[in-house]
């Protein structure tokens, strides 16, 4: 049971009625379906799969906190949309209190994230700057939780001798101890920006980095990496400007389109269970086409939950079609869904791993797969 008497100490309510211009919403809108925290009712955040968290504290960016809220602009975009996926049970738990100080609100997000995440739910944070990703590990920390964290982003976060919070938060959360990361990802970051050096530390710590070029090549590539995640922070900055006029950072970057298929494959996602979207700065957006841009990868993430919701256990055998393969004198197994068409495989210690039908071919033709190896290396 979650205990929302004590989150509210937390937390401010959101109006629909603000949101949507004193308008009703229509029977399928999501602003009609989504149980949201308003003055006068609580939600029932137990009865919930999903749960919205917004969050409007930028100040780890060198910026002043927004006039406006900016996960409310978000929200009036999202509620405008059509509910598809009606076996995925949406709550809005509203917004985090903004702190005196940055490090109250870190821990204000760390408590609420922690206390839902206990509770089963996945939880997706509407931010505010990128570093509030340390707080979001932190409600795992706290419980001692291991776990794999994947970051999407066109720069890599790790700059020592900045004096923002949101440019170097990886280094608190890769030397804090004791640690809790099991592994990290980094996807689509962009060369140009990134110090060579860094990428060859996070090589030597067995971290994988996937520049933004080779995941635009096939980028289902990516959907067993988010399928293996716990924490997925994005900043908006992955997206180019002309589909995400807020984001200023690179004229070039993801399409819209493939943010949205990222988001669907992290909401496939057994595993995954908080999801920050982060950089959004109304004062910078045209037309509210970046909010409308983070309202549409929510819906993708509802669209993949749903997927999920489907997917049969590894346990359930007869749910998957099974290819026993020798490569390199390494007998291995590889399991494909009947229901989804997703990909796994076995490493030597019998546990499956998430993989793509790449893998599997080049299995099939003595190759080692890279996947394989480097799940290997880290073991």
């Amino acid at each position: 049971m979650i205990d929302f008497t004590h989150l509210q100490d937390f937390l401010t309510p959101v109006s629909k009625a603000q949101l949507n211009d004193d308008e009703v919403y229509d029977d399928l809108q999501i602003g009609r379906m989504i149980d949201l925290y308003e003055d006068d009712h609580i939600p029932d955040l137990d009865a919930a799969d999903v749960v919205l968290l917004g969050a409007n504290e930028a100040r780890g960016n060198g910026m002043p906190n927004s006039k406006k809220s900016t996960p409310d602009i978000i929200r009036r975009q999202f509620y405008k949309l059509y509910h598809w996926h009606r076996d995925v049970r949406l709550a809005d738990a509203g917004n985090l209190q903004t702190g005196r100080s940055v490090a109250d609100s870190y821990a204000a997000l760390k408590a609420v994230v922690t206390e839902l995440i206990d509770g089963g739910k996945t939880v997706i944070i509407l931010g505010g700057s990128h570093d509030l990703t340390y707080a979001q590990y932190q409600a795992y920390a706290t419980k001692k939780y291991i776990i794999e964290a994947t970051v999407a982003d066109a720069l890599i976060d790790l700059q020592e001798t900045s004096s923002l919070r949101s440019e170097r938060f990886l280094l608190d959360m890769f030397m804090e101890q004791p640690n809790y990361l099991r592994h990290y990802n980094h996807i689509g970051f962009q060369s140009y920006f990134v110090q060579p050096r860094m990428l060859e530390t996070l090589d030597k710590l067995r971290f994988d980095c996937y520049r933004l070029g080779k995941v635009r090549e096939n980028i289902e590539e990516i959907e067993p990496v988010l399928r293996n995640t716990d924490l997925l922070s994005v900043d908006i900055n992955m997206i180019k400007h002309t589909d995400a006029p807020a984001s200023s950072l690179s004229p070039n970057g993801f399409s819209g389109e493939e943010a949205c298929a990222l988001s669907r494959y992290a909401g496939m996602s057994a595993q995954l269970s908080t999801y920050g979207i982060y950089g959004y700065n109304p004062e910078k957006d045209k037309d509210d086409l970046t909010a409308k841009q983070i309202a549409q990868m929510l819906w993708y993430f509802m669209d993949g939950r749903s997927v999920k919701n489907k997917e049969a256990q590894l346990t359930e055998r007869e749910s998957f079609l099974e290819f026993h393969i020798a490569f390199t004198d390494i007998d291995t197994v590889f399991l494909k869904s009947k229901k989804t068409g997703r990909w796994w495989m076995q490493l030597p210690d019998k546990e499956f791993v998430p993989c793509a039908y790449s893998d599997y071919l080049l299995a099939s033709n003595n190759e080692i797969p890279e996947r394989w190896l480097r799940s290997q290396e880290r073991l």
